[in-house]
């Protein structure tokens, strides 16, 4: 289904009304205060991702890589690296693990597309819920049709245990599905639509909606689905000690 966009000076307005925002890639790089081509040039990194080696199903189709920042106003800070660590309430399926994948590579982190829009979307969570700091997580994401199907959220329907993600598109090649799916986390209403367009971005506040992407098939040989996951938390990053 063909998504319906949020323009640009709604953002914050769509966050807080419905818990949800989705931005054309244009605006997407507005919002980062960068050229489109900057984002473009961090597409290659999705070629180096490490296998996912804790998925429960047993499946070798989601290969990924992690960082943490801590943002102070427009102050991005890299974080050492640490475990992704998610409670069962959140991750029914993974939750309770501490899950340490390999790490987001410095040449990365440091182009300015990719500091561009980690810090933007760390003003978008400001004007929302005001002055915080937030600790971020990132998540480079590929799924693949290694097993003739993928699962970019095998977990199903799910909240992440923050204050907001950001779910973008970074690209897709050879497959039908992957659908996006948004559901009231106290209601009946939902959303469903795919993504095409790299860097295409849904931002969705986390304690007003659940959501999911359908699994993917290839349409010849293989195929694959890149995302780029940010979250935003205040309060601190996600612990066992927590639970």
């Amino acid at each position: 289904m063909t998504p319906e966009f949020t323009p640009l000076e709604q953002v914050t307005d769509a966050l807080q009304a419905q818990g949800w925002a989705l931005l054309a890639p244009a605006d997407v790089a507005a919002l980062a205060g960068t050229p489109l081509a900057q984002l473009d040039a961090l597409i290659p990194a999705w070629e180096n991702l490490a296998l996912d080696e804790y998925l429960k199903d047993g499946g070798r189709y989601r290969r990924r890589r992690h960082a943490s920042f801590v943002q102070e106003g427009d102050a991005l800070a890299l974080s050492a690296h640490r475990a992704h660590w998610q409670p069962v309430e959140y991750n029914a399926l993974h939750g309770g693990m501490h899950r340490m994948f390999a790490p987001v590579l410095p040449e990365t982190i440091e182009q300015p597309g990719w500091q561009g829009l980690l810090t933007a979307l760390g003003r978008v969570c400001t004007a929302a819920r005001g002055t915080r700091t937030w600790y971020v997580e990132a998540h480079q994401f590929r799924i693949d049709t290694t097993d003739g199907i993928g699962r970019p959220t095998p977990e199903g329907a799910h909240r992440d245990g923050v204050d907001y993600v950001a779910v973008i598109l970074v690209g897709r090649q050879g497959i039908k599905g992957g659908e996006t799916r948004i559901f009231e986390a106290d209601g009946p209403n939902g959303k469903r639509f795919t993504m095409t367009a790299p860097w295409t971005l849904l931002l969705l506040d986390d304690a007003t909606v659940i959501h999911e992407s359908t699994p993917i098939q290839p349409l010849g040989e293989h195929g694959h689905r890149d995302t780029l996951v940010i979250t935003y938390r205040a309060g601190g990053f996600q612990d066992a000690s927590e639970a």
